[in-house]
């Protein structure tokens, strides 16, 4: 009987009736551990009565998460040619288009039910995701079951209503029953409903399962629901409480196959069971515990090595009755459970190439690191492979710590020990690429050098292709271009069979980006990059594809193409997030951080970098792009503090490889800090220093840069013909100051606008003047404005300029974007999908309060409606993470 469910099951056929007319969406049924969500969903399916497609599916919680786990539950009866595709490792792309198709060409309107989405995978988050976007054009209704009390605000779930079409998207939240509905239920059976309230809360399963113990009874009561279970356990005959053993080490749903191979005895007591409501039937004929808290209260009572016999019979079941269909994760979860380390060696690296294939990549180092407990148990070729593929996915997904480089000296020191000299070159390879993220630029060019003479010397070789497309992207990094094209087309050469794509992609990649950087026909080598991109993304060569987005965003931020560069970025972070791409996603947030600075939105750009920045940094080179952005936001707003962090970090840097392009921006930031903070000594050393850093002079926008600095510090400088610089550098450099800021406000770059303003004299410098002091003041760059009024006071026409702007009060002096607590209030909940009405309840103020905040929220965020809200915080979550003051960029951050 459901008690207090009426408004859900309404809300939810309400939903099931639009989706059947054509108006799709998606359901997000949330509650507590217990509540009743599985319950109510089964009754929403015993009332359907309209011709309707039904699909369940689940999420569980195994020890690495199952691919596409719901969607693996419920293919074969979607759609044949879906289960095909699953089965065989297709990549996500395919498969989520052909359940769109499937969807799109039924017969009758359908309702896909995934359970416990708290477990789910990154690859299932995308599916929704991709789905979501679609439905409110399909006959579709897509109902997703998840733990609230599960949810923490970095749960991947916690962004995922960001994600999705607010207007399609509805919330049903199930409270715990009231102190009447309980009582009730325990006057019922006479039991003391008062005293049951307070041992359960409400919670329909504590109720239940204490009602279901008869013994029980006023103050004596369990305190705990594990003691409700076991003591209805002791109520059943061996034959159940065996059965309900065996089935508590399964997390999640026993297939038919396995449950159908059980011993008819067994059999008979799993009937008990469930009629008993103990245990559920699902779809497929799945059967489960019927709340996930009992499962636990009797995997609780067994003893280790019971748990390690019930696990190998699981295994057993699975391989010989199920065969092929059982995920492999859930193989190697039994296996390992087992204790039996033969299958566990044997199963886990399967497992992690069908998750890294399927992006997973996080999972696969898991799977790995699984594998790795028992590594003194493996024969030598598999332990050195077990060392080397853990470390390729540890160091891909999240991070390049000592434990990588030492993973690949064991296998290193192992296959050479066995004569594998192509393995010995490919960890030397890995190695290099591994040290250079780390700063260690000598360590990183040996190992790569090793690696090419590990190989014997045929013309055509995949290993030795890749040796030698890894050199050629150290000399790319170091802007030694000439050697860095050399070196790949030499990669190249002993590249041209299909069996060295991967090598052939890395150094076209190089090829491309020396090209792109060094500006031998830059239009062409940039439209050559992008197809290098395309290419690796149809043969889901996930790390070459983000090293491919990561380039071209540097070029298109390298030539001022802001809005590009936040475009591939943007793309590039997306993909990132779904392949598990963690190491790199660190660089490339950092090159988002840089566009936002560069676009004057400078507490986006706090916020991006400062979320590099206080993590655990994967290595020198990723953080390098976030401290690069913290530093140009800290010169316009604090230069003092800038000064002195840059040149820590400056200090920190010269003990250790950089990239030296990054570094000598960071060069160029310190020299702006000092000329706005009035120290003309500090910026012509910068400046001269500078003049002979040729790392910049690859490209023409630094060149202008260089060549107006020394201008504005009266430094001589040879610039060579002006003509060739970019435009706003060029008319800056002409003495048209007011023509280059029209400039780089129409290439989006206010600050620069300012900057150029502030070098104007002359009978337009008091109009000049007045513009910088206002375009700074609009962005907020503190130290361009006082900058600006200090020029005005000497020149004579302070009066000219506008009033100095009051400063922000409370918390918003504190928030990177300007929000109040309350407007911060206010942009979370419309992040969840509330509308004005419900968060003038939530929050206690009446409708014209809360619409004057929702409005002020717009405004700060530059939006005009909630769909570009809504469509902005799915591509940039972290708005939503901004309640500090944003900090400083220490060097103690870094990691060496």
């Amino acid at each position: 009987m459901l008690l207090e469910r009426d408004d859900s099951l309404r809300a939810l056929a309400e939903q099931a009736a639009r989706a059947a007319r054509g108006n799709g969406g998606t359901v997000l049924l949330a509650g507590e551990a217990g509540i009743g969500k599985t319950t109510l969903l089964r009754a929403f399916a015993a009332q359907q009565v309209a011709p309707c497609r039904m699909f369940w599916g689940c999420c569980e919680p195994l020890s690495t998460a199952r691919p596409l786990g719901p969607l693996q539950d419920m293919a074969a009866l979607l759609d044949d040619e879906l289960a095909a595709l699953l089965d065989a490792g297709a990549p996500p792309p395919r498969i989520f288009a052909r359940v769109l198709d499937s969807l799109q060409h039924a017969s009758a309107p359908s309702v896909l039910i995934f359970e416990d989405v708290h477990w789910a995978d990154a690859t299932t988050l995308d599916l929704i995701r991709y789905l979501g976007r679609r439905l409110p054009a399909l006959s579709t209704l897509l109902i997703l079951s998840l733990r609230s009390d599960e949810v923490a605000p970095d749960h991947p779930l916690a962004r995922l209503p960001g994600d999705l079409p607010a207007a399609a998207l509805s919330h049903i939240k199930l409270a715990p029953l009231s102190a009447a509905a309980v009582a009730m239920l325990a006057q019922r059976v006479g039991r003391d409903g008062d005293a049951l309230y307070r041992v359960t809360a409400g919670n329909p399963f504590f109720v239940t399962e204490v009602l279901a113990e008869s013994g029980v009874t006023g103050a004596d009561l369990p305190v705990t629901v594990r003691d409700a279970v076991w003591a209805r356990l002791a109520r059943l005959d061996d034959s159940e409480c065996a059965l309900l053993e065996l089935l508590s080490v399964i997390p999640g749903w026993a297939e038919a196959g396995l449950w159908r191979a059980l011993d008819p005895a067994e059999i008979d007591a799993l009937e008990r069971c469930l009629a008993r409501g103990i245990l559920q039937r699902g779809a497929d004929d799945a059967i489960a515990y019927r709340h996930e808290m009992a499962r636990l209260a009797v995997l609780e009572r067994l003893g280790s090595v019971r748990q390690q016999v019930l696990h190998a019979r699981i295994v057993t079941l699975l391989e010989s009755r199920v065969g092929g269909d059982v995920p492999l994760a859930r193989l190697v979860h039994h296996a390992a459970a087992a204790g039996d380390i033969a299958r566990v060696l044997h199963l886990a690296p399967r497992a992690a190439t069908e998750a890294a294939r399927l992006g997973a990549h996080q999972q696969a180092a898991q799977q790995l690191e699984l594998a790795l407990r028992y590594v003194r148990q493996a024969s030598a070729e598999q332990a050195a492979q077990l060392y080397q593929d853990w470390a390729i996915e540890t160091a891909f997904a999240l991070g390049v710590d000592d434990e990588v480089l030492q993973a690949h000296r064991h296998a290193i020191t192992i296959f050479r020990r066995i004569g594998r000299m192509d393995a010995v070159s490919t960890n030397l390879q890995r190695l290099a690429r591994v040290h250079w993220y780390r700063g260690e630029a000598d360590e990183a060019r040996r190992c790569a050098d090793a690696a090419i003479e590990a190989v014997a010397d045929p013309s055509e070789d995949p290993i030795k292709a890749m040796a030698l497309a890894v050199r050629a992207q150290l000399h790319l990094l170091q802007e030694e271009f000439a050697e860095a094209m050399t070196l790949a087309e030499c990669a190249l050469a002993c590249a041209p069979r299909d069996d060295a794509l991967t090598a052939r992609v890395h150094a076209l990649i190089t090829l491309d980006t020396a090209a792109l950087q060094s500006g031998c026909n830059a239009p062409a080598a940039c439209t050559q990059l992008e197809q290098t991109l395309q290419l690796a993304l149809r043969h889901d060569l996930h790390e070459h594809a983000v090293r491919a987005y990561g380039n071209l965003a540097e070029h298109a931020l390298a030539t001022r193409q802001l809005e590009r560069a936040g475009r591939i970025l943007q793309a590039a972070l997306g993909y990132g997030r779904r392949i598990e791409a963690g190491t790199w996603m660190h660089y490339q947030t950092g090159l988002l951080a840089q566009v936002r600075a560069a676009q004057g939105r400078h507490g986006e750009a706090q916020l991006l970098a400062r979320g590099v920045l206080h993590q655990s940094v994967p290595g020198l080179a990723a953080a390098l792009p976030a401290h690069l952005a913290m530093a140009r936001v800290a010169s316009r707003t604090n230069p003092v503090e800038a000064i002195a962090d840059l040149s820590r970090l400056l200090a920190r840097l010269d003990q250790v490889y950089s990239p030296p392009r990054l570094q000598a921006l960071l060069h160029l930031v310190l020299l702006e800090a000092a000329w706005l903070n009035g120290d003309r000594d500090l910026a012509r050393q910068q400046a001269e220093r500078l003049q002979s850093a040729k790392t910049l002079f690859f490209n023409p926008w630094n060149q202008g840069e260089i060549a107006a600095w020394c201008r504005r510090l009266e430094i001589s400088a040879q610039v060579g013909d002006v003509d060739m610089l970019p435009e706003p550098w060029a008319m800056e450099l002409r003495g048209d100051g007011v023509a280059a800021a029209d400039a780089w406000l129409e290439l989006g770059m206010p600050a620069e606008a300012a900057l150029a303003l502030l070098q104007v004299r002359g009978s337009g410098s008091a109009e000049a003047l007045r513009r910088a002091v206002q375009i700074a003041d609009s962005i907020d760059a503190a130290a361009i404005g006082r900058r600006g009024r200090a020029l005005a006071h000497e020149l004579g026409v302070a009066g000219t300029l506008p009033r100095s702007r009051r400063g922000h009060y409370g918390v918003a002096r504190s928030h990177p974007l300007g929000l109040t607590a309350r407007e911060l209030q206010v942009l979370r909940l419309l992040a969840e999908g509330h509308g004005s009405a419900a968060i003038s309840r939530h929050l206690s103020r009446s409708p014209r309060t809360i619409e004057h905040h929702i409005a002020s929220v717009y405004a700060k965020l530059g939006l005009s409606n909630r769909i570009d809200l809504l469509l902005k915080l799915r591509d940039e979550p972290w708005l939503l993470q901004s309640e500090q003051a944003a900090g400083s960029f220490a060097p103690s951050r870094l990691r060496a």
